[in-house]
């Protein structure tokens, strides 16, 4: 069975807790990814931050014409990962199963990096 290792981005777009809002909703639209990875100091995952957490913060700085709040502040805590070892066929019912558009990759505790449902639909394209 074909495993996510290959399409796993490692490059994923990572945070700290402490980031400004407005410098985080600035690097997921630069870098036109859905999420980005909320770690601590030693690097181990905490949260994720997605667009749609940062539409609650946008919204409130376009109608008050200013940016407040810290990454912690609007970041999801309970995050749905993937093991490394998890074959395509997995993930691709974890996506089924969840509304998520990606999912952070974990070996053990360390963090390898992101998989997007878009990556996993086009490697079972090309399967099949």
């Amino acid at each position: 069975m074909t495993s996510i290792d290959e399409i796993t981005r490692r490059d994923a777009l990572t945070l700290t807790a402490e980031t400004p809002i407005r410098r985080a909703v600035a690097q997921l639209v630069e870098q036109d990814v859905p999420a980005a990875l909320v770690v601590d100091d030693s690097g181990s995952l905490i949260g994720i931050l997605t667009q749609k957490d940062c539409f609650n913060p946008a919204l409130t700085a376009s109608y008050y014409n200013e940016w407040k709040g810290i990454v912690e502040d609007f970041m999801s805590r309970n995050v749905v990962s993937l093991p490394a070892a998890t074959d395509i066929v997995s993930a691709a019912e974890a996506f089924q199963t969840h509304p998520h558009r990606v999912f952070p990759i974990l070996d053990g505790e360390q963090l390898l990096g992101m998989l997007h449902r878009s990556d996993v639909l086009a490697r079972l394209l090309k399967m099949g």
